[in-house]
Formats: structure tokens, C-alpha cells, sequence
């Protein structure tokens, strides 16, 4: 019997607004109603960031529907959720975002091979619009270059 696909949710705004220097890979803080509702793909990173609340990482503004057969013992469709990283990865994060310009957001939110949920975050810095406009246009040319074949 072949295993079922699981849904992988991603963020495919941040690629285009911010420039990635480091990807992280991380397992969060969810009850069991949210992850019924990742594996039916009911979810949104596309307002979502990361931020430190003292020393530990939050996820703050994903949206994860609630699962309908949870009834009363459902959950918030938005709240901080945490992340969880080794010590020294926390604060190699928490120097770098002192530099200008700096901001962790999330990449992918994804079931691992043993079936935990894992967030792919990256350290980014945000791009100027000409920036913007360089990769919309890689973009087309990749575009008709795959036309052309």
C-alpha cells in the first residue's frame, strides 16, 4: 500500500520580497486538531513571520483552519506557535537579526519522513524593488527559454 502524499504549504511571497541567506529547519508547537488540518492542506504562511519573545522563537500570523470534526476541543486559526531550534541556533539567529535590515520568516511548513510537521525557515534581508524587477524578469526569461524547447 503506497503512503499517502502529504501537503507541503509554502510561502511563495517571501521568495519574491526578501533575499535568503540561511535556510533553518524546525519543528513546531501544534495540537492535534492543527495537524488534521495541515494534512488536509488547510493552511496559509503567506501573512507569516518569526519573532523572539525572550529567548525562544514564535510563528506569528499563520493561518490553520479549523479541522471540522474537532467540535469543541478545535483551535485558533491564528496564533503564535513555537519553534523549536537547538540553543545555539537561537542565538546565531538573535545576533544576526541585530544587524539593519535583518528578519526571519518561514519558507515551507512540511510533514517529515516520521511524520512530524517541520517549518523551513530562512534568515532574509528584504530586497529593494529594482530588485524586485530583476528577478521578474529571470523569471520570464527562464519562461520562454522553456518555450523555446
Amino acid at each position: 500500500m503506497a503512503a499517502p502524499v502529504m501537503p507541503e504549504i509554502k510561502n511563495r511571497r517571501a521568495a519574491f520580497d526578501y533575499a535568503f541567506l540561511e535556510h533553518f529547519e524546525c519543528g513546531i508547537v501544534l495540537a492535534g486538531s492543527e495537524v488534521k488540518s495541515l494534512r488536509q492542506g488547510q493552511a496559509s504562511l503567506a501573512e507569516a513571520f518569526c519573532t523572539f519573545i525572550g529567548d525562544e522563537l514564535f510563528l506569528r500570523n499563520m493561518t490553520i483552519q479549523p479541522y471540522d470534526k474537532a467540535k469543541s476541543f478545535g483551535h485558533e486559526p491564528v496564533r503564535d506557535r513555537k519553534l523549536l531550534l537547538h540553543r545555539k541556533e537561537l542565538r546565531k539567529l538573535q545576533r544576526k537579526l541585530k544587524d539593519q535590515g535583518m528578519t526571519v520568516v518561514p519558507v515551507r511548513a512540511f510533514f517529515a519522513g516520521n511524520g512530524m510537521v517541520k517549518v523551513e525557515i530562512a534568515l532574509a534581508k528584504g530586497k529593494k524593488t529594482y530588485d524586485k524587477r530583476e528577478s521578474l524578469k529571470a523569471k520570464d526569461l527562464k519562461r520562454e527559454m522553456d518555450r523555446g524547447r
